[in-house]
């Protein structure tokens, strides 16, 4: 019966559509697509099909009886599904439970192993900052950068090194002499910054400061008792090694805190043991580290030392030491840790050495992760644990649920089952009981022949309904009429169902073709249509489709067919999916695509394939720049710090040799954002690396690591080079200013030769004499900047020059007056000269403008103070003149601004300014309210007592009266 084969097909496929999902119902579909087109013949000859149903039917009734059986049908169906049911649901169990506890254990494992990791980094960065401080710092003291001597500035730099680093745990810095001396700073228990001092003039006690504004020491705040640095371990271990070492830990002298320390010697030209740069950090932090770390992953953390077993940093809220009756302290070891489990993981690593293992627990087992941590001094491990019944509860609910679910389904299955087969072979039983009552003579009941089992009877006595025969063939012509037109009715059905799937076809946003066995497309929905960019159907019907839009790879060169995916899916009947191909257009471009290749096949045989594809070119896209972000700066386009570390050990080969690192510092970044904003200090950055693709080759390796940091990695490059491209760089610099600061870069290098030099080293020799050159040229750098604020506030406005010179000129002379001393005088005279810095950020119109200031152009004009002490105030040079450039404008009676201060609450410094810049603005002849010298002396004597000090306002009156030049004429 073919036609009812087609039938029962696409009824199929109808009950797919309603019952699976979108691309599942698009498979269905394509799988029988081919089967329609193949089988629409059949449909129109129904004719025939009418035929062929009545010589079946006629038929029927000359089949042999079946053998008879001794079991009832009925009973083996039921039989059988039930063994089968409950075969497949046991292994179906097995399968899923050991998929489950295997998945568990290796994503315990693969977690413990990231945690353990994470913490590991945590730790090293946590180690690194001592170390890299000192080793900074060492030569600074042993060149004698530093002048350790001289107390400003030994007590400027220790406040600094500590500033420089406050985001990271470093409680103090410190340097102790081999006299006993002891200098430094530390981070008091409010993380305030506290200068320490301990010599002759402290008696051998450790003084505490609190930190004035110039970073010099203020008041005393603590005595902590005596206190001789050459006792301590971290001193000693320093000292016995000669190099950098970590101490063993120890109770801090003044916090209650476990404390470890960097120790680095410090010698003389002689190697003469001068004394030890000790940076301290304080291990309740690494604790603190521990417990955030693990908070959200219900794990167990600790660090402990190797040996000994002490612990240095737990997890369990437990303390790491404990104070004694006699006030020392004793350490807990990882034995008196409540959980029995770690101290046995510890026991166990040390056997076996392995650094990831599970330890059993009785009810329980710990999946555990150990990593060690070595640093000269330090031996250190690290171990993290996962209990595993964290995870067990969910997976037992799981199989419970599970469990249930099979058995319910099992018995609703056999309950469906049951009434299925009992519906099924009802007719059969009520056969038997018909056949009995033909074998009691009761001729009315009508009665096929089906089978010799329960219907032995009926067959006994077939020969009695013999007369019956014809009333037989006569009902069966009836039911030939009937079947006829249920197979009109399939008929018009099979159509309709075909009309619906070609309707989903064209509704799906992939596109979708089929070909046949030699490539040849036979249909084709809208999508692919209007991706390709074709019009019509017919431009692609019968066209061999791997030559119509799949002949060539996307940078255009030919695609041999061999070595087509979906032509070699095609011969060896197995689907395929490529994601990096592209497909050509009717316009002769390319389309990025992933697509699926389905082969298709009728009645075993290989008869084509199904293509489903979609526009990839969105996806490649952002893979590209997610890619690109990956190993770029997003603000300079600059290689970013991974890129340039991987590189560097992809370069770090004999055939790179020489090889030659730059390390760089923009210097002027944080006045640039301070004063200007974030956003000219990113044009800042973006013109740096401007410079650096400019004078670099192409093959060099240019990378910003960070803030205002570059390094450029030269491959095959000498000593010699490495310095011309450093002079060239600074001479890109020199050319013009960047905005209105002329920047520069401090830079260092440093060229590996020989195989065996580590290239870390290479880039830390680097880094270290950039940092040199920046602590050399500081003064000159900072000059620099200074002069190149100033030079363009004039060159924007020569009224504001002339108005700098002769405040300048007048601040010297009433300071000479005064009779101050010459530092004084010349501290005047160059804040006078300073004092407008500030309008740097005003607007040209501003600063030119002759008339009357609006009330939003006053209170701009008003800034610049402010911003006046943000620039001095970032220069060693100008620290001791940006308080008084800033109160400049306060007056005596407290109505000045920017902060209303009044009478001797403001700096001397700034009420002289005041009067000479007043007198100054006065007789400015481009001052909308222009006086003559005399109004301008009896405009300042009315306001003596009320803007101005009294006491300046008198010198400065008799001073200009005494001057036998014009003074009218001089400072006009």
């Amino acid at each position: 019966m073919p036609f009812l084969s087609i039938s029962l097909s696409w009824s199929y496929s109808a009950e797919k559509i309603i019952n699976t999902g979108a691309a599942e119902t698009r498979l269905a579909l394509i799988g029988n697509l081919r089967t329609v087109v193949d089988e629409a013949d059949v449909i129109q000859g129904i004719d025939q099909a009418k035929e062929d149903n009545l010589i079946y039917l006629k038929s029927w009734k000359r089949k042999e009886l079946m053998e008879k059986k001794n079991i009832p049908i009925k009973t083996i169906i039921i039989l059988m599904f039930v063994i089968l049911m409950i075969t497949i649901s046991a292994l179906i169990g097995y399968i899923v439970y050991s998929n489950w506890s295997s998945s568990i254990k290796q994503f315990i494992t693969i977690m413990v192993k990231d945690l353990n990791d994470e913490i590991y980094h945590q730790v090293e960065t946590f180690i690194y900052v001592p170390e890299h401080i000192n080793q900074v710092n060492k030569s600074f003291i042993e060149d004698g950068v530093v002048d350790l001597r001289n107390v400003v500035e030994r007590e400027s730099y220790f406040v600094g090194v500590l500033e420089n680093h406050s985001s990271q745990s470093i409680y103090s810095f410190s340097y102790g002499t081999e006299q006993g001396e002891y200098y430094g700073a530390r981070r008091n228990i409010n993380n305030v910054i506290e200068i320490m001092r301990n010599d002759v003039s402290t008696n051998g006690h450790s003084w505490y400061y609190s930190v004035n504004e110039d970073k010099t020491a203020g008041e005393r705040v603590v005595d902590a008792g005596k206190f001789d640095p050459r006792t301590r371990d971290w001193y000693k271990a320093a000292k016995k090694t000669g190099k950098a070492v970590f101490s063993p830990i120890y109770k801090h002298f003044v916090m209650n805190d476990l404390t470890v320390s960097v120790a680095m010697p410090i010698y003389n030209k002689e190697r003469e043991l001068q004394g030890v740069l000790g940076s301290h950090v304080t291990l309740s932090r690494i604790n603190n580290y521990l417990q955030e770390i693990v908070l959200d992953k219900n794990a167990y953390a600790l660090i402990v030392e190797k040996d000994t077993g002490y612990l240095v940093a737990n997890s369990f809220e437990m303390a790491n030491f404990t104070f004694l009756e006699d006030g020392s302290i004793k350490r807990a070891t990882i034995q008196e840790i409540e959980n029995q489990a770690i101290t046995r993981a510890r026991e166990k690593y040390n056997i076996a050495e392995n650094n990831s293992f599970e330890v059993e627990t009785g009810e329980d087992r710990l999946f555990v992760n150990v990593l060690e941590f070595k640093k000269e001094g330090l031996d250190w491990l690290i171990l993290t644990a996962i209990p595993e019944s964290l995870f067990l509860p969910v997976v037992i609910e799981n199989m419970r649920l599970t469990l249930i679910l099979a058995i319910t389904a099992v018995l609703l299955s056999l309950f469906i089952y049951h009434k299925v087969v009992k519906s099924y072979l009802k007719p059969i039983e009520s056969l038997i009981e018909t056949t009995a009552q033909f074998s009691h003579g009761d001729f009315s009941k009508r009665v096929p022949i089906m089978r010799n089992d329960e219907i032995g009877g009926i067959s006994r006595s077939f020969n009695e309904m013999a007369d019956t025969l014809q009333t037989l063939f006569h009902s069966l012509e009836v039911q030939v009429k009937k079947r006829t037109h249920e197979l009109e009715e399939a008929n018009n059905a099979l159509k309709e169902s075909k009309d619906q799937l070609y309707l989903i076809l064209d509704s799906t946003a992939e596109g979708i073709y089929g070909i046949d066995k030699n490539g040849n497309c036979i249909f084709c929905n809208t999508s692919s249509l209007e991706m390709l960019g074709y019009k019509s159907h017919d431009e692609l019907i019968g066209k061999n489709m791997h030559w119509q839009i799949h002949h060539s790879h996307r940078d255009g060169t030919p695609m041999p067919i061999e070595d087509c995916k979906i032509f070699k899916a095609l011969k060896t009947g197995n689907g395929t999916r490529a994601d990096d191909e592209v497909f050509w257009k009717a316009d002769g471009t390319s389309l990025a695509v992933e697509y699926h290749s389905y082969p298709q096949f009728k009645d075993g045989e290989l008869v084509g394939a199904v293509v489903t594809f979609l526009d990839n070119t969105e996806r490649k896209r952002n893979e590209d720049y997610i890619k690109y972000l990956s190993y770029h700066d997003s603000l300079t386009g600059l290689y970013n710090r991974m890129f340039f570390e991987e590189e560097m050990r992809r370069l770090n080969t004999e055939r790179s040799l020489p090889l030659s690192i730059i390390f760089g510092d923009v210097n002027g970044l944080k006045l640039t954002n301070d004063i200007f904003g974030h956003t000219a200090g990113d044009e800042l950055l973006r013109k740096t690396a401007e410079i650096l693709r400019k004078v670099c080759r192409e093959e060099d390796i240019i990378a910003r690591l960070g803030g205002d940091e570059f390094a450029i990695l030269l491959p095959k490059t000498s000593t010699q080079v490495a310095q011309k491209i450093i002079e060239r760089i600074k001479n890109e610099f020199s050319k013009e200013p960047i905005g209105v600061i002329k920047y520069c870069m401090s830079m260092g290098y440093d060229t590996k030769v020989k195989v065996g030099k580590s290239i870390e080293r290479t880039l830390e020799n680097a880094e270290d004499m950039m940092y040199k050159e920046k602590m050399l040229n500081r003064k000159t750098i900072d000059s620099s900047m200074i002069h190149t604020i100033i030079e363009t506030l004039h060159n924007f406005s020569e009224r504001e020059k002339q108005h700098s010179i002769n405040v300048s000129e007048l601040c010297q002379n009433i300071g000479r007056a005064m009779k101050l001393p010459d530092p004084e005088i010349r501290k005047l005279k160059e804040a006078g000269y300073l004092h407008d810095i500030g309008k740097i950020v005003l607007n040209n119109e501003i600063l030119k403008k002759k008339e009357k200031l609006t009330e939003e152009e006053k209170k701009e004009m008003q800034q610049h103070p402010v911003v006046g002490y943000r620039i001095l105030n970032l220069f060693g040079e100008t620290l001791d003149i940006a308080e008084g450039v800033l109160h400049h404008h306060e007056g005596w009676d407290g109505s000045g601004y920017p902060k209303g201060l009044k009478g001797e609450e403001i700096p001397k410094l700034a009420r002289i300014i005041k009067v000479a810049e007043s007198y100054d603005s006065m007789v400015n002849k481009h001052q909308y309210h222009h006086m003559s010298h005399e109004e301008a002396l009896k405009e300042i004597e009315a306001k003596s007592g009320i803007l101005y000090d009294p006491e300046i306002v008198k010198i400065f009156v008799q001073t200009m009266k005494d001057d036998q030049l014009s003074p009218s004429e001089k400072y006009k």
